[in-house]
């Protein structure tokens, strides 16, 4: 019983988000108390029980999320992402460049936020590689980026998830990157054989 109330309390925080357009914040609260009265808990226990998940996973997430932002601005400033594409391009070669952004993609993602990793290397997809489609370039390292932003600590999704299962981080990042890497030349492959051919941009 308490599984099916937990399923439909992420599937009423979906149709909150997607389809009524609140706020994920108020979503989330909303959808936890639905879930915490689902349950038969106390309101004065629903209350606490709201503060202690998100004091404690915040108090884990926080100072990784403030890390993670600092180090993004200084590869920003420093021009380090920058200089890991072009070391990357330079080594697997112009031909094989979309595999260079998608290695990049992987090992930028890993510390900083994918947005702050995409925004920081969009520049050079754009720069030196006008004959073949953006896409072709932009697709491995979009997946990359969402690969191990996802699964790889210690970005704070990840860290997150250690946290409220009490997760190893260590096995965590070693089991992020094992299903990250095929992932990873999954979506170049996909990139190369078929956007590049089909999807010009």
């Amino acid at each position: 019983v308490m599984v099916l109330i937990v399923v439909l309390g992420i599937a009423f925080l979906l149709l909150l988000v997607l389809k009524c357009k609140l706020h994920a914040f108020i979503a989330l609260l909303i959808a936890s108390i639905a879930v915490g009265v689902a349950a038969g808990m106390p309101l004065t226990d629903i209350t606490a029980s709201i503060q202690n998940g998100m004091g404690g996973t915040l108090g884990t997430v926080a100072i990784i999320v403030g890390l993670g932002a600092v180090f993004g601005q200084m590869l920003e400033a420093s021009g380090g992402a920058q200089a890991l594409a072009k070391s990357m391009i330079r080594f697997f070669g112009e031909k094989h460049a979309p595999l260079a952004f998608a290695v990049t993609g992987f090992i930028i993602a890993i510390p900083v936020f994918f947005d702050v990793g995409f925004i920081i290397l969009l520049p050079l997809i754009y720069a030196g590689h006008t004959k073949r489609s953006v896409a072709t370039f932009a697709f491995p390292l979009i997946i990359s980026l969402c690969l191990t932003n996802a699964f790889v600590p210690p970005t704070p999704g990840p860290v997150a998830t250690c946290s409220a299962l009490d997760a190893n981080v260590g096995w965590v990042i070693f089991f992020g990157i094992i299903i990250s890497i095929p992932l990873t030349l999954v979506g170049y492959l996909y990139s190369i054989k078929y956007i590049d051919k089909h999807l010009f941009i």
